[in-house]
């Protein structure tokens, strides 16, 4: 019977963890999120931080600006918040306008308040197996290997997609000498060829390709683990707009050993490892660890 992968316990376990240790030692954490813009689907996703703070005791704060803001207003204010030992943590949420360079703004945020972990100190750290930050969805999909006690070791792992965000720190997480790691790691994108060939002698399979319900059921092997990590707005002709990821979950489900749905998968542990790097930025920057 195919297991279901689902967030919940994972998050409520993680955000257990979290609250009572902000309790028993009176921390105070604090995130800022610099929000540029109006887009509905990013300021959905920095209330649900603000809710979800506030439940384990992390002030998270959004700071608002127009999507006319100029690059030097906004780096301006990023250095301000890298100098302010009230805020441990700083966010940038995406999308950013055409005209400021996200490469910029990443590289100005302090390395040790970089929560999203995209600045290349960060980055670099995490490819030479030194402490690092991680970023949040490749540490959302190894928490839940973790909690449901997935073997990777020397098993054959395929990633769908080579971004800076997921798919290459995740083949590099992967691979680390590690409780969660030692798997034979093969990285595919847009260019690959067969595919299908390549994704069907995956024992664990992790889509992050960002096109919805591209992994199809022939295109995965009897009883492999299958991590999702799409979240993607289609319309259905009965219920509308929804969500779903990069697998199609109905079709692959009784295929597959275990699976990830979406939405309640991936990405809702996502925001949990997030506020975890904040907290784990607070102790840094107090010399607590």
């Amino acid at each position: 019977m195919t297991e279901i992968l689902k967030a919940k316990p994972v998050v409520k376990n993680l955000y257990g963890q979290m609250k009572a240790e902000i309790e028993e030692e009176k921390y105070f954490p604090k995130l800022v999120i610099v929000l540029v813009g109006n887009d509905p689907a990013a300021m959905y996703y920095v209330q649900n931080l603000e809710k979800k703070g506030k439940k384990v005791g992390i002030e998270v704060e959004t700071k608002k600006f127009s999507s006319t803001v100029s690059r030097a207003e906004l780096l301006e204010e990023i250095y301000a918040l890298n100098e302010n030992d009230k805020v441990h943590g700083i966010m940038i949420q995406k999308p950013l306008p055409s005209n400021i360079n996200e490469y910029e703004v990443n590289f100005s945020i302090n390395p040790d308040k970089d929560v999203d972990a995209f600045h290349p100190i960060n980055l670099g750290n995490l490819l030479l197996g030194k402490e690092s930050f991680i970023p949040c969805t490749p540490a959302a999909v190894i928490e839940m290997i973790k909690f449901y006690k997935i073997d990777i070791s020397g098993k054959n792992v395929v990633i769908l997609g080579r971004s800076n965000i997921v798919g290459k720190p995740l083949a590099n997480l992967l691979l680390k000498k590690s409780v969660v790691g030692n798997a034979t790691v093969t990285v595919c994108h847009s260019r690959t060829k067969n595919l299908s060939e390549i994704t069907k002698n995956a024992e664990i399979l992790i889509a992050a390709i960002g096109r919805p319900k591209f992994v199809t059921s022939d295109m995965i092997k009897e009883n492999a683990v299958i991590i999702d990590v799409g979240v993607n707005q289609i319309e259905d002709a009965e219920k509308g707009l929804i969500y779903v990821g990069d697998v199609d979950y109905e079709a692959c489900f009784e295929k597959a050993a275990a699976i990830t749905p979406v939405p309640g998968g991936v990405g809702s542990v996502t925001t949990a490892m997030l506020l975890n790097n904040v907290l784990a930025a607070y102790k840094k920057l107090k010399k607590i660890i």
